[in-house]
């Protein structure tokens, strides 16, 4: 998670964990859908307002790390060294997510997600969207040099290792054999550099 820097925004990250924290201990206790807003703003001893200036919304409580794991990824593309390798900062990213979410004590919480019509159609928006952030940081890439198609695809399928791992026996396994074909296509894709004038025949 980003370290804020400043006493404000400091005190605006604690306020925001703290309704997180708050809004997951009320859900895992009493059910998703027993718990309203105001409830977990009042247990948070927060404005209902202060609580939707952090979360648009009541499903956002869930994922509070949303945004957070979306600026990784595109810094994974847009913060690594000049002309070093695209995929392998996704996939220390891409574990480190699945460490997370994996992690002892996360069972509960994607029981309460896979549960909940609202959560997993927040969350499949959600990784729609990281998709598409993540296809625009590559496609703005100079040194990956692909066209949108394969740009979106290759998104769409480093977002969709996660789902793919955080439900396997073996996650950190299952990350690896995933990328293991997404190098293999995104390699494919690399452009044809043009032949070289002297290789080609005379003119006749």
């Amino acid at each position: 998670m980003t370290v804020p820097t400043g006493r404000r925004e400091r005190k605006k990250a604690a306020t925001r964990q703290k309704i997180a924290d708050t809004a997951m201990r009320l859900f895992l206790a009493r059910g998703y859908e027993a718990v309203g807003i105001r409830e977990v703003a009042a247990d948070a001893d927060v404005a209902v307002t202060t609580l939707f200036s952090h979360f648009a919304s009541k499903e956002a409580l869930v994922f509070e790390r949303d945004e957070d794991f979306e600026q990784r990824l595109v810094r994974a593309v847009t913060d690594r060294a000049p002309e070093a390798p695209l995929l392998p900062p996704l996939r220390r990213e891409i574990h480190a997510l699945v460490r997370h979410c994996t992690a002892e004590g996360a069972a509960p919480v994607w029981r309460m997600i896979d549960a909940s019509p609202a959560l997993r159609k927040y969350e499949e928006s959600m990784r729609l969207r990281h998709a598409e952030a993540l296809a625009a940081a590559v496609a703005a890439d100079s040194v990956s040099a692909r066209g949108e198609t394969a740009c979106r695809a290759l998104a769409r399928f480093v977002i969709d290792a996660f789902a793919l791992a955080r439900e396997s026996a073996d996650p950190e396994g299952t990350v690896d054999e995933v990328f293991r074909m997404i190098e293999a296509a995104w390699a494919a894709t690399e452009p044809r550099k043009p032949a070289s004038s002297e290789a080609r025949p005379p003119a006749a």
